[in-house]
């Protein structure tokens, strides 16, 4: 069995857990129904908007992160309550190189939606090349392995836990994977779920 990769002062590193944010209080399975244009706006809206009230952090995820020495989250507010909940021992850093991918609507007249529906829509026009005026697939897997390395990087100075967004923390996994990190612990992919990455 391999042994656990050691700093230069003889530490362990990491582990690394990443985390969902929590329920936004923007609920994208309501109504009314938009069109692109609205939809556009309702993301916009969602973007900077805060979690749900009503919620707490599940307990496994706590008892995951009450040790952690360094905590970021993205520069999204629904990620920044995310960290301050799950850890609230620690002052997150905040990075926008963690925020999610973009959801740019396809250019659809005459139809309306709910935006869940649209999220579905636009996820599908975003990985086909879509991006409107936007940040575009190549340049996210970029970011994606930018915020990889920063995690690495970091995960020399003791745990880590990152709260951050769905789509964008499937995108750190390849990038978690070629830097030598490997998934011991799968959550899924639901509000609050998170993984634990451990170097081996």
């Amino acid at each position: 069995m391999a042994m656990p990769d050691k700093t230069s002062t003889g530490r362990q590193r990491g582990p690394i857990i990443i985390s969902r944010h929590g329920r936004p209080a923007l609920d994208r399975t309501a109504g009314p129904r938009l069109n692109w244009k609205q939809y556009r706006d309702w993301w916009e809206r969602y973007e900077i908007g805060p979690l749900a009230d009503d919620q707490s952090p599940p307990e496994g995820l706590v008892e995951a992160v009450v040790d952690a020495e360094i905590v970021f989250a993205s520069a999204r507010l629904r990620a920044q309550q995310t960290a301050a909940r799950a850890a609230p021992h620690m002052q997150a850093l905040f990075d926008p190189v963690f925020n999610e991918a973009p959801l740019p609507p396809p250019l659809l007249p005459g139809v309306r939606y709910l935006p869940k529906t649209w999220n579905i829509l636009a996820r599908a026009a975003w990985l086909n090349g879509h991006a409107l005026d936007g940040e575009s697939v190549k340049q996210a897997r970029q970011r994606a392995a930018s915020a990889a390395a920063k995690l690495d990087a970091a995960s020399t100075e003791g745990k880590v836990y990152l709260a951050a967004h769905g789509w964008f923390n499937r995108m750190l996994r390849p990038e978690m994977k070629k830097l030598g990190w490997k998934c011991s612990y799968d959550g899924g992919d639901a509000y609050w779920s998170y993984r634990i990455y451990e170097y081996r």
